[in-house]
């Protein structure tokens, strides 16, 4: 990356979002206690999904890979009183550390948090939602898709993180790299997939925007 790549990033990330003493202590948390803290939206794409959710004016809306949380706060923040953001996460170790602070946003009334297998939580799940936000399993981004796509109306946004998966996306993949595998599969299925709109917006690790038709 040239240096001026680094400064245009630096000035995108910090323009115009303001990352609260919540957000912040939560960032630095994730840092201080998992192993991989970049999974985490961070402030430019919390900003970007919390726009998006008071352009469509969702009320209703599905996350996959709640992680520490960051994300579902953005999303909460956005939605109206009424509205409701259902996330859903695998992994029990971490449970503690975003209930924590979906507790300290004070949004919990807004928040169902569930741990579990998505694959499994989604065929149970009635609701009509209206924006749903893929950022679990890359190995399973294909099911995901192909549980919801049917589940959900027309109009309806879908958007799905790290479909460039650190440009690895671009080369022969290992025999064991099961991730990129699947980023690879679901990019090609989508490509082909004329149920919807696509687009990739190239920022972050890429996030891929859908829309039913």
């Amino acid at each position: 990356m040239t240096d001026l790549q680094k400064d245009i990033d630096l000035f995108i990330n910090d323009f115009g979002t303001v990352e609260d003493e919540i957000l912040y202590n939560l960032t630095r948390e994730t840092a201080i206690t998992q192993i991989h803290p970049r999974m985490l939206s961070g402030k430019y794409q919390g900003h970007l999904l919390n726009l998006l959710i008071k352009i469509t004016k969702s009320t209703n809306v599905l996350e996959i890979g709640t992680y520490t949380g960051y994300s579902t706060i953005c999303i909460a923040r956005a939605i109206p009183e009424h509205g409701k953001i259902t996330t859903i996460e695998i992994n029990d170790e971490i449970e503690w550390l975003f209930r924590k602070y979906f507790k300290l946003s004070k949004l919990e009334h807004k928040i169902n948090a569930i741990v579990g297998d998505a694959l499994k939580i989604i065929p149970t799940l009635d609701q009509n939602f209206d924006l749903v936000f893929i950022d679990g399993d890359k190995r399973e981004y294909l099911k995901y898709y192909n549980l919801l796509i049917e589940k959900i109306k027309s109009g309806t946004l879908i958007l799905v993180d790290n479909v460039l998966w650190n440009n690895k996306i671009f080369s022969e993949p290992t025999s064991n790299d099961y991730m990129t595998k699947g980023i690879i599969q679901f990019n090609n299925y989508i490509c082909n997939d004329n149920r919807i709109e696509k687009i990739i917006l190239p920022i972050r690790d890429g996030l891929m925007l859908l829309r039913k038709k």
